[in-house]
C-alpha cells in the first residue's frame, strides 16, 4: 500500500493527470469507473481563488464518489497561496496539490507553474506557505527543471520533502521542451532511490500503453504511474494497465456498446454540471477522440458536433452503436502530439 498522509492508495498507484479544460468532474466520472486510483482537478488560480472567480471557484467541486481526489492550485504569491489553501482546506478533499509544472505562457509569465523552477527558494517558500496553512496533506507536480542546464529536481524533491509534502510527482520534461521529445525518466528514477528520499514518488510523462507501464515500473521503480494524455478519449486504459501488470495479458479492446455508454455517461455528466448548452459544446472536443479508429465515422462526428439537443444526440450515439455493433475495433494507435492540454 502507498501511503499520501492519511490516505492509502492501492500497490503501484495510476493517477489521473490534473489537465486543463478536461480534467473536470464529468471526465474524471468515466476515468473513475475505469480504474483510476487517484485524481485531480484542474489546476486553479489561487488569484483567481481569492478574487472569487467563478470559473476558479466551480474547479473546486469534488464529489464522494472521486474519492480519493486532489485539489490542484497555482500561483506565484505566498500569501495568495497560504489563502488558497485554506479555501481549498473547507471544501475537504483528500489532498492538496500544488502546480509546479505548467509550462505555458500565460501561467509561466505570471511567475507560476514551471516558472518557479528558476527560483527554488521561492518554490520552496510557496510549498511551506501551504503545508502552513491546511491540515490536509500536500504534494506536488513539477518537471525536471526550467531548461536543459537546470534540471534540479533531485535538490527540489528533497527541499521540497524537508517542508512537508507527503508525494511527487515528476513529468519527465523541461519547461523549454514543453510536450517535445520523448520523457527522460532517469532523473525521476534518480529521486525515487535517492537514499535520502521517504515519500512516494510518482512519475509522468509519454505511458501510452500497458508494455510501456509495465516496462517503466520495472526499469525505473517509482512507486505510481501519472496518466494524462492517453486517458483522453480513452479511460480504459487504466483497467487496461491494472490487467497487463497483473495477468501478463491484454484485455480486450472496448466494445462500441462500450464506447458509447462512456460517451453518453460523459456527455450526461457535463450538462448535469455545466449546464445544457455548454455541457453539450464542450463535450464535442471529446467525440473525437472516443470514437477514434473507427470506419467511415467522419459523418456521424460532423453531426455530433453540430447538433444541440441532448435528445438528438443521445439518439445519434444510438444509432451508433447499432451501426457498427459487431465490427472489430483494432486496438488504438496514440499520436500523442494530437493530444494536446495544459498540464505540468
Amino acid at each position: 500500500m502507498i501511503p499520501i498522509g492519511n490516505i492509502t492508495l492501492p500497490d503501484f498507484p495510476l493517477l489521473l493527470a490534473p489537465m486543463e479544460d478536461v480534467s473536470d468532474p464529468p471526465f474524471r466520472a468515466v476515468c473513475k469507473d475505469n480504474g483510476a486510483d487517484l485524481m485531480y482537478t484542474e489546476f486553479i488560480s489561487s488569484e483567481g481563488l481569492i478574487r472569487d472567480a467563478i470559473k476558479s471557484r466551480q474547479k473546486l467541486d469534488v464529489f464522494d464518489y472521486e474519492k480519493p481526489i486532489g485539489i490542484q492550485i497555482f500561483g506565484g504569491d505566498e500569501e495568495a497561496m497560504a489563502m488558497s489553501a485554506k479555501i481549498v482546506d473547507a471544501v475537504n478533499p483528500d489532498l492538496l496539490d500544488i502546480n509546479f509544472g505548467c509550462p505555458v505562457k500565460k501561467v509561466v509569465s505570471k511567475g507560476a507553474g514551471a516558472a518557479v523552477l528558476k527560483d527554488i527558494d521561492l518554490m520552496e517558500r510557496l510549498t511551506k506557505a501551504c503545508v502552513n496553512s491546511t491540515s490536509l496533506p500536500v504534494t506536488v507536480k513539477t518537471r525536471l527543471g526550467w531548461d536543459e542546464e537546470s534540471r534540479n529536481i533531485v535538490e527540489v524533491a528533497e527541499r521540497l520533502q524537508d517542508v512537508g509534502i507527503k508525494a511527487l510527482s515528476i513529468h519527465g520534461r523541461t519547461r523549454s521542451q514543453l510536450y517535445k521529445g520523448a520523457a527522460d525518466w532517469r532523473l525521476i528514477a534518480e529521486v525515487k532511490n535517492n537514499p535520502r528520499m521517504h515519500i512516494p514518488i510518482f512519475g509522468n510523462g509519454d505511458i501510452d500503453s500497458p508494455e510501456k507501464a509495465l516496462e517503466y515500473k520495472n526499469r525505473y521503480g517509482v512507486d505510481g504511474i501519472m496518466i494524462g494524455r492517453a486517458a483522453i478519449g480513452y479511460p480504459w486504459i487504466f483497467n487496461e494497465i491494472k490487467y497487463y501488470l497483473q495477468i501478463g495479458t491484454h484485455l480486450p479492446a472496448p466494445t462500441i456498446e462500450q464506447r458509447v455508454g462512456v460517451i453518453k455517461k460523459h456527455l450526461q455528466r457535463s450538462i448535469e454540471w455545466k449546464g445544457q448548452t455548454l455541457g453539450i459544446l464542450e463535450m464535442r472536443r471529446h467525440y473525437g477522440n472516443y470514437l477514434k479508429g473507427l470506419p467511415n465515422i467522419k459523418e456521424y462526428r460532423t453531426k455530433l458536433v453540430t447538433l444541440k439537443e441532448p435528445e438528438a444526440i443521445f439518439s445519434l450515439l444510438d444509432d451508433i452503436n447499432k451501426t457498427y455493433a459487431g465490427i472489430e475495433i483494432q486496438p488504438r494507435k496514440i499520436n500523442m502530439d494530437e493530444l494536446a492540454y495544459s498540464c505540468g
